[in-house]
C-alpha cells in the first residue's frame, strides 16, 4: 500500500517504521522545520508542507494513496486533514488520532474518517482488558461505532467451557475473529474447544454486544 502520514511526530514516525517493516511505501508530510528530520526514517519518503492546504496534498499525490492516517497532536488539524483527503482526493480509507476524548465524537464519516483512535479510550480499554475477567470490553470502535472490537477472557463459570466454537449461538451481527490462548493466536474454527482464561476476540455491533455478553458469560459476572 501506499499510505500517507500527516504529522511526523512520536506517533506518525512509530506509524511510519512498523507500516515500511511490513514493506509498505509511506510519505511522511510535517508543517514545522523542527520536527522535520527525514533521517529519523529514512525509508519513508518526507514533505515539507502543511497538510491542511490542497497544494500540499496535491504535491504529495494523495489521490495515490490507499491509506491516509491524521496524526498529529492537534484534533482540529487531523479533521481537516480526513476531510480534505476523502472528499477532495477520494482516499479509500482514512484513519485519524483523537488527542482529546471530548472531540470523539466529531470523528465521524461526515469529517471523512473510516477509523478513529482515541488514545484516551485505547489506554482505558487496554488497562480494563488487562484486568477483566468474565466481562466485555471494547477494545476498538471501526466505522463511527458501527461495529466495535471487543473482548471477553472467560472465567471457569462460563457456559460454554469446554464446548466448542459452533455450539456457541452468537447473535446475527457478532463474528468470533480470535481466541488468544497463552502466547498463541488462534483463528477460530468451527471444531475448536475454547477453555477458561482464554480471550476471545469478536467483531460486533453495539447492538449485538449484551447479546454477545449474555450467551458467552450467562449468567456469570465478575
Amino acid at each position: 500500500m501506499r499510505v500517507a502520514i500527516a504529522g511526523a511526530g512520536n506517533v506518525g514516525r512509530s506509524i511510519a517504521t512498523e507500516l515500511i517493516g511490513n514493506d509498505h511505501e509511506v510519505l511522511l508530510i510535517e508543517r514545522s522545520p523542527k520536527m522535520f528530520a527525514p533521517s529519523r526514517v529514512g525509508s519513508a519518503e518526507w514533505l515539507l508542507a502543511d497538510a491542511c492546504e490542497l497544494s500540499s496534498l496535491q504535491q504529495a499525490r494523495i489521490q495515490d494513496c490507499d491509506v491516509v492516517v491524521a496524526a498529529t497532536g492537534d484534533d482540529k488539524v487531523n479533521l481537516v486533514v480526513s476531510l480534505l483527503a476523502k472528499t477532495e482526493f477520494a482516499v479509500p480509507r482514512v484513519v485519524a488520532r483523537v488527542n482529546r476524548a471530548e472531540n470523539e465524537w466529531l470523528f465521524t464519516e461526515q469529517w471523512g474518517v473510516d477509523v478513529s483512535v482515541s488514545k484516551p479510550r485505547l489506554l482505558a480499554a487496554l488497562v480494563e482488558e488487562a484486568v477483566s475477567v468474565g466481562d466485555l470490553v471494547r477494545l476498538l470502535s471501526f466505522r463511527q461505532s458501527q461495529a466495535n472490537l471487543v473482548e471477553i477472557t472467560l472465567p471457569t463459570g462460563a457456559p460454554y467451557v469446554g464446548q466448542t466454537v459452533q455450539q456457541m449461538p452468537l447473535p446475527p451481527d457478532a463474528a468470533l475473529v480470535a481466541i488468544l490462548r497463552g502466547k498463541r493466536v488462534i483463528p477460530p474454527s468451527p471444531d475448536d474447544t475454547v477453555e477458561a482464561g482464554d480471550e476471545l476476540v469478536f467483531v460486533c455491533t453495539e447492538d449485538a454486544e449484551d447479546s454477545v455478553r449474555e450467551v458467552v458469560l450467562g449468567k456469570y459476572r465478575n
